[in-house]
């Protein structure tokens, strides 16, 4: 079951009450947006000898960057990165809640959009389901396919959606993140352009009025 709520700066591994959850899913993602000066937390519940692979971006923002950090149930530190745009983590996990937190303290004035991925394997309910399609064996001798054979090509079939699922959203937010820095150097030359032009102007008005002077005739007429 998949369980992503933010706890704020000071947040424990325990979930605060009432708190709200995501649907279960085995592959879920999120985007949300990091104000300048705060630390955000999430916990995910995990396995014994399950996969936890978390993958994230910062989308937008100055810099492009934040700090992550992942901590195993025990509270010690699986991974840190420090002011990162991005990057893809693989743990073997235990039984227990895993945490991880973006932190943007080190930045006073921009706030930074960040998408994430979670994709957990391993967790019990493709086991689970097979042995279901099991009861259903029993009898079938006279089929020219074997239920079993079926169940292989429906499995082959799910993951390749699946993975084909994970790389469009992968996609998205690659396109995302390209967009908003092509929309800041989009502002940032025209603003350039604009201080380029003005410094033309007044510099083309300084020199037609030094050459006016360098032509004026500055003797006085005697009387």
């Amino acid at each position: 079951r998949l369980l992503l709520v933010p706890l704020g700066c000071f947040a424990l591994l325990l979930p605060p009450p009432g708190a709200a959850e995501f649907s279960p899913s085995l592959d879920s993602d999120f985007t949300f947006t990091l104000p300048a000066g705060r630390k955000e937390c999430f916990y995910q519940p995990m396995r014994k000898e399950a996969s936890l692979e978390l993958e994230y971006q910062v989308l937008d923002g100055a810099g492009l960057d934040v700090d992550f950090h992942l901590l195993s149930p025990k509270g010690e530190t699986l991974v840190f990165d420090e002011r990162k745009s991005d990057g893809v983590h693989t743990v073997e996990t235990e039984d227990g809640d895993y945490m991880f937190c973006f932190d943007n303290t080190f930045s006073t004035i921009s706030e930074k959009v960040i998408f994430f991925e979670l994709i957990l394997d391993n967790m019990g309910e493709d086991g689970q389901d097979q042995e279901d399609w099991k009861k259903y064996v029993t009898g079938t001798d006279l089929l020219d396919m074997k239920l079993e054979d079926i169940l292989e090509s429906i499995n082959s079939v799910k993951n390749r959606l699946s993975k084909s699922a994970q790389i469009q959203t992968l996609l998205r937010a690659f396109e995302a993140r390209d967009r908003n820095i092509q929309e800041s150097n989009f502002d940032r030359v025209n603003f350039w352009s604009m201080v380029n032009l003005g410094v033309m102007v007044v510099v083309s008005a300084v020199q037609v009025y030094m050459l006016k002077s360098l032509f004026e005739d500055k003797r006085k007429s005697r009387t």
